[in-house]
């Protein structure tokens, strides 16, 4: 497994690559999403987050994943655009991924690794949210009930 988290890649919706490095100097908040998730609200605070911040150095990058009762129903090729018209989602979404099992996705493998949950590192459900420092480093995980607003005083301390 890679040391450093600016070593991941991964793949937009379009299929481009993008590897982490891009994303060097930045705070960044990763989350694993689904649109018809009982907690598809959260997109909401998110890109407030977004908004408010992104001038600052955050960047937020949604990982759709259909893993969890199948709340993920749409394809890569149409992900950005129905969480833009039902949410309002401008941050960067990322290709449909798995974030448990054999084909998880490597992002997911490098922060389930560095920052494993209360009842073991497996993600639960949708929604599950990593902050990262400028730095690379994970920093905090955060529950999926855990609401964007109340991570905004975790952002501020590292922006």
């Amino acid at each position: 497994m890679m040391k450093n988290f600016y070593q991941l890649h991964t793949t937009r919706p379009n299929g481009e690559t993008v590897t982490m490095d891009a994303y060097q100097g930045k705070v960044i908040l990763i989350v694993n999403t689904a649109t018809k998730c009982g907690l598809a609200p959260q997109f909401d605070g998110l890109e407030k987050l977004y908004q408010k911040y992104k001038d600052k150095g955050l960047i937020i990058l949604g990982f759709p994943s259909d893993q969890f009762m199948h709340q993920e129903p749409e394809t890569n090729e149409t992900i950005e655009e129905a969480c833009r018209l039902n949410f309002g989602v401008t941050f960067p979404l990322m290709k449909k991924s798995d974030v448990n099992g054999k084909n998880t996705n490597e992002v997911f493998l490098f922060l389930k690794k560095r920052l494993g949950g209360i009842f073991g590192s497996k993600i639960k459900w949708n929604f599950t949210k990593f902050l990262i420092d400028k730095n690379g480093k994970p920093v905090k995980r955060f529950s999926p009930i855990t609401k964007p607003e109340a991570i905004e005083k975790y952002i501020q301390k590292l922006l």
